[in-house]
C-alpha cells in the first residue's frame, strides 16, 4: 500500500459516507474502522488528537450525542474526564477522522479530506446532497 488511508467512520453519518466516497473516488481502498462498533482506547485517542492538533474538547461531538446530558459541555470538565467518557461512549468522538501520510484530520466538512490525499478524484464529483466538489474538468470547487 503506497499511500495508506484510514478512516474512522460512522456509516450512519452523511458526512462520514461522503468522506469515504471521496477517498474511494480518488482510487483508494481505505481501511474503514466503524469506531462505534470497535470502540476507542485512550492511547489511540491521544495519538489521533495530537496528530490532528485537536484537544478532547475540540473532538467532542455535541450534536446527536449524549454529551450535554452527561454534563460534558460544561467549562470545568477536564480533558481527562472527556477522554474517559469518549472511551466509554465512542459516539462522543466527532467523525470522520482520517489518517494518511499527509496527516490526520477531522474531516468536517467532508471535502477537507482532499487535502490529505495525494491525488484528487476525477470529476465531476458531488456529495450525497448534490453539492459539487470537483467539476467535470477535475477542478476542486471547495
Amino acid at each position: 500500500m503506497s499511500f495508506p488511508v484510514v478512516i474512522h467512520h460512522n456509516p450512519d453519518c452523511a458526512t462520514s459516507r461522503n468522506t469515504l466516497g471521496i477517498i474511494q473516488a480518488a482510487g483508494y481502498t481505505p481501511i474503514a474502522i466503524d469506531y462505534l462498533k470497535e470502540g476507542w482506547t485512550r492511547p489511540q485517542l491521544l495519538a489521533l488528537f495530537a496528530a490532528a492538533g485537536l484537544t478532547p474538547r475540540d473532538a467532542l461531538r455535541i450534536a446527536r450525542s449524549p454529551a450535554e446530558e452527561m454534563g460534558l459541555t460544561a467549562a470545568d470538565v477536564t480533558d481527562d474526564q472527556l477522554l474517559t467518557a469518549m472511551v466509554a461512549h465512542p459516539i462522543l468522538v466527532n467523525w470522520p477522522l482520517v489518517c494518511t501520510p499527509k496527516g490526520v484530520r477531522l474531516c468536517r466538512p467532508s471535502e477537507t479530506v482532499l487535502d490529505l490525499l495525494d491525488r484528487l478524484p476525477p470529476g465531476p464529483l458531488a456529495k450525497e446532497d448534490g453539492q459539487m466538489i470537483i467539476d467535470a474538468e477535475g477542478n476542486r470547487l471547495v
